[in-house]
């Protein structure tokens, strides 16, 4: 086991997509292995010494940035254990990123679902955030691919659950079982609990507060036989959106959504965006060999008819030319982390989704509150999903600390419309304040008490989720 503790050596651990500063621990522990790791956090537990997870490093909410004590890094949990064609699954380290793990299944003509916009994101930290990306407007969330997990609980034992080995009731002795209620979108905001849940959901969504996830078993899928790709461009955003609500009727693998100031990102990439494109949904759809003519020419006349021009529209069918418009997807939140390392300010950002009857009235919202505000910002995102992400890009404190009064107005809608704070990047840090927003103060002591059961001394996440200062509300409320 490597310990670092030179802090010029271990500052790159104290920073993420989020750019939360102010980050520091005393050291960097590297185990070698699951039993290394059970004896360091048993170690601590008794010493009380708090931990942060470290993953990839792409999370947008601060999660694995450390405010004190130590930081587990799962950089050599990193092996690939097995890919099975017989039980369509696949069994690996939270360490491996999630490209080289689809890039292995691939190889096998196999097919992992989960897509997720940070291609150097870990296993570990999707589980953890129940990240899923794009595709889950198909295939749905991590939560959905995951059939086991292995994990080291607080007290460093090592724990194995499989899918469907137990559920959650209210005489479980261990889980004090919340009442607050779920939303019915799609949601990575705090526990997933509740009678009868299964409880390895329980572990999947939890940023690192309740377990360290070491290992874990993933579905997976025949390899489609082709991808259809494309962006469509549209004069009018509102024309997007109704493409968009007529796409979700068919069976695309993903339907996203940028708008106007998400081009002019998208620009310098690529000259050939339309000067006059105020919108644009980006969506891929499976083809199988037989129906692919009649695939194609249905979203062609879908397009036509959504006063889009066709001459404009790019559209792919080979893999390599699917594969440039997704990295022409993926460089709208690449140029939004150029801005914020360019700017040294933290940007703002929220993560809700909404029921598909209220979209339309969060779009709205979307543009009626941040047009004229005078703050740079980018919408983009799952809009298959009713999910976007909102991005503030203040250049000065003052601007900042109006980004935050707005996020905040956005979140009050959203949750007030029956959505979540937080559909797929969690709560880390920098979303706690929405959190409550959303399930109330009694709700929140009602996580922590699910924490405590599991970590009684508080060391897993610390400041994740919830702040260290609830704890002492715990027993008394």
């Amino acid at each position: 086991m490597l310990i670092k503790r030179d802090q010029d050596s271990i500052k790159s651990y104290f920073e993420d997509s989020s750019n939360l500063k102010g980050g520091h621990a005393d050291s960097i522990v590297i185990p070698e292995d699951i039993d290394e790791l059970s004896e360091f956090v048993k170690k601590a537990n008794r010493d009380k010494l708090p931990i942060t997870i470290s993953g990839g490093g792409t999370s947008t909410t601060g999660s694995r940035i450390p405010f004190g004590g130590a930081v587990i890094s799962l950089e050599k949990f990193n092996k690939i254990i097995d890919i099975s064609e017989e039980a369509m699954c696949a069994t690996a380290q939270s360490g491996v990123s999630v490209e080289d793990f689809k890039n292995a299944c691939g190889k096998r003509g196999l097919f992992y679902a989960s897509h997720p916009t940070e291609k150097a994101a870990f296993l570990g930290g999707t589980i953890s955030t129940n990240a899923s990306g794009a595709r889950s407007f198909r295939y749905g969330p991590t939560r959905k691919q995951v059939k086991k997990l292995k994990m080291v609980f607080a007290t460093g034992l090592i724990f194995e659950i499989n899918r469907g080995q137990r559920v959650l009731t209210r005489k479980d002795p261990i889980i004090p079982l919340p009442t607050y209620k779920i939303p019915r979108v799609k949601n990575s905001a705090g526990y997933f609990a509740g009678e009868g849940t299964d409880y390895i959901d329980l572990f999947i969504g939890q940023e690192g507060t309740l377990s360290i996830i070491t290992e874990a078993q993933l579905s997976l899928s025949r390899m489609p036989y082709k991808i259809f790709s494309s962006f469509v461009f549209f004069k009018d955003a509102r024309d997007a959106w109704d493409f968009a609500a007529e796409a979700r009727r068919s069976s695309a693998l993903s339907i996203e959504y940028f708008d106007v100031n998400a081009l002019k990102l998208l620009k310098p990439k690529n000259a050939d965006v339309p000067e006059s494109a105020q919108g644009a949904i980006f969506f891929e759809q499976e083809l199988t060999e037989r129906g692919e003519e009649s695939i194609v020419n249905g979203w062609l006349k879908t397009i036509a008819e959504h006063n889009a021009s066709l001459d404009d529209t790019w559209a792919a069918m080979t893999a390599e030319k699917c594969e440039k418009l997704n990295q022409l997807r993926y460089s709208i939140p690449e140029s939004i982390n150029d801005i914020v390392r360019h700017t040294g300010m933290r940007r703002l950002s929220t993560d809700i989704a909404v029921p598909e009857k209220a979209l339309l009235e969060m779009m709205n919202f979307y543009v009626n509150t941040l047009t004229g505000c005078g703050i740079d910002h980018v919408i983009f995102g799952h809009i298959g999903e009713c999910h976007l992400h909102v991005n503030l890009l203040p250049k000065n404190e003052m601007e900042h600390k109006r980004s935050a009064d707005i996020c905040l107005a956005l979140i009050k809608r959203g949750v007030s419309l029956g959505g979540t704070v937080s559909a797929e990047h969690g709560i880390g840090k920098t979303r706690r304040e929405y959190l409550e927003e959303m399930y109330g103060r009694r709700g929140i002591i009602e996580m922590a008490r699910i924490k405590k059961a599991l970590d009684p001394n508080w060391i897993l996440g610390l400041d994740n989720i919830f702040p260290k200062e609830i704890l002492g509300q715990v027993d008394s409320a």
